[in-house]
């Protein structure tokens, strides 16, 4: 295996050409001891592909290869029985994947995407989707980037569920740094994977290369919050590729993360109106079969509940709400301290609240 995780470390070789000089010589360690002039009259490969499996060979991979064992990493090649069978369907599978923790199980995944500077509403419905979803079993597929891809994962797993990490870096680095804590949680329930060796830093060319397996992992696409040109439109666009359906969750006219949720659904993607509904229409039903209800649907007292009833994930003033609710200023804010001390309601700025 040591020859495999060699060639898989070959940068500027596709993983197509990869595959095809493994399946015609049965084994990487032949493909290594191979003369170069044999190289060339393969057919196969470009001058500077040559030249690039040239200098591989002076490298000291051997290294590389145990020390990525030390640090609990996977090496997964695509002929291994471990690898996923929905990578082994799309254009170009990876050749490998790196894991950290360990790989789907072959049952119903969705991916939650979206916009990484994200609105609050944006935030709240990833983590409400990736909990709720999460919690009837289904497991969820994301890149751990800030916003709205690890609000679904911290979702599915305080959901009790179990969310797997996609890179665009090796999969020991933690990219973006602040999400340390899901990082390590997701080796503990889930796991993370990537196509890039370890070590490999988080090159922006390799994200959309990473949307393709976010896509291919799933069954369903959910679409949260994007503008009308994000990478989450290109996760949107694989997945349809890939005969997957797509979801996006509609939001206010005037905002610009909702645009290209807005634009999916005039093509005719599905809409997402509840965990439930999309539970419903996948045909995935609760563990327990019951219905999914909202930890935080509480039974409020009337005054509390109209202040409560006019709030949303858009923040709301102090003013605005007293107009709404034909309140005084004071009675509002008192409301507030209610519903802040209940968990169903946050100050998100100086007199300006959501709904939690």
């Amino acid at each position: 295996m040591i020859y495999e995780y060699w060639l898989a470390s070959v940068y500027g070789v596709s993983a197509a050409k990869k595959r095809l000089l493994r399946e015609r010589f049965k084994s990487a360690e032949e493909i290594y001891n191979i003369e170069e002039k044999m190289l060339y009259d393969l057919d196969i490969l470009k001058e500077k592909e040559i030249r690039a499996i040239g200098e591989a060979k002076k490298k000291d991979f051997k290294e590389g290869y145990y020390r990525i064992a030390e640090q609990g990493i996977a090496f997964v090649p695509y002929f291994a029985k471990a690898y996923p069978n929905r990578l082994k369907s799309i254009p170009n599978p990876p050749y490998a994947l790196y894991v950290k923790g360990r790989l789907p199980e072959e049952k119903f995944s969705a991916a939650i995407v979206g916009a990484r500077r994200c609105t609050h509403y944006g935030e709240e419905m990833a983590l409400m989707y990736g909990e709720q979803l999460a919690g009837a079993g289904v497991q969820i597929i994301s890149g751990m980037a800030r916003g709205i891809d690890g609000s679904g994962q911290r979702g599915a797993l305080n959901g009790g569920g179990i969310s797997f990490g996609v890179l665009g870096c090796g999969v020991d680095i933690c990219y973006p740094r602040e999400n340390i804590g899901l990082y390590m949680d997701l080796q503990k329930e889930g796991g993370l994977i990537s196509e890039q060796i370890p070590g490999a830093k988080p090159l922006p060319g390799y994200f959309p290369a990473r949307n393709r397996i976010i896509s291919a992992l799933s069954d369903v696409v959910l679409v949260i919050e994007a503008k009308e040109r994000s990478g989450s439109l290109i996760t949107a666009d694989m997945a349809l590729e890939q005969g997957k359906d797509v979801y996006a969750l509609p939001g206010p006219a005037t905002s610009p993360l909702s645009r290209g949720c807005h634009r999916l659904i005039q093509q005719g993607a599905g809409i997402l109106i509840s965990p439930e509904d999309l539970l419903d229409e996948v045909g995935v039903r609760n563990k327990k079969g019951a219905q999914i209800n909202n930890k935080n649907e509480k039974v409020l007292e009337s005054t509390v509940n109209l202040v409560y009833s006019c709030l949303g994930f858009i923040p709301k003033g102090v003013d605005c709400l007293a107009k709404e609710t034909d309140l005084s200023v004071r009675e509002v804010l008192e409301q507030l301290i209610t519903l802040e001390l209940q968990g169903v309601a946050k100050e998100i700025s100086k007199n300006y609240y959501i709904r939690i």
